[in-house]
């Protein structure tokens, strides 16, 4: 657990008051104590507030992964398919109410891309990949995939 403490004027005091709140929106709150304190005529409120990081702190204080460029790792029509299939998992995220990450990984998504062919048998063969997510996410990403390198292929032979 940790502590900090905080005090806003009685009169005044907008911008301390929207520290406060900030503070309070970001963290998991244990518990707060406040009173009114008198110093020299002037009235505050002193708030000492008994706090804990919530996950998502913890793990930002830790170094970050390096980030990928997909446009930049992955080819044009790669890239253009990568695109397609993540606006694909962001729909299936929302509707299962989930994290994007949870269906599947940027990586995941490109590896999906590099296939020459892509099915059902071919996705479980990727790194991460297991049964669960394939039974639950597979066949609609191996859909859309087909779909997209099909359409890819009848532009390029125009």
């Amino acid at each position: 657990m940790q502590y900090a403490i905080y005090t806003i004027p009685v009169l005044g005091g907008e911008e301390q008051q929207e520290a406060l709140n900030k503070f309070l929106r970001s963290h998991k709150i244990i518990k707060v104590d406040k009173e009114v304190v008198n110093i020299s005529g002037d009235s505050y409120w002193s708030f000492c507030i008994t706090y804990m990081q919530l996950p998502a702190q913890l793990e930002s204080s830790q170094p970050a992964k390096d980030k990928i460029d997909y446009k930049n790792v992955l080819d044009e029509k790669a890239f253009k398919m990568f695109s397609d299939l993540r606006a694909l998992r962001k729909q299936i995220a929302q509707n299962d109410a989930v994290p994007a990450y949870a269906v599947f990984t940027d990586a995941e998504l490109a590896t999906m891309t590099s296939l020459p062919s892509f099915d059902v048998k071919t996705m479980l063969s990727i790194d991460g990949i297991g049964s669960k997510r394939m039974e639950k996410y597979g066949k609609i990403m191996v859909d859309m995939y087909n779909a997209t390198f099909m359409d890819i292929n009848n532009e390029e032979g125009r």
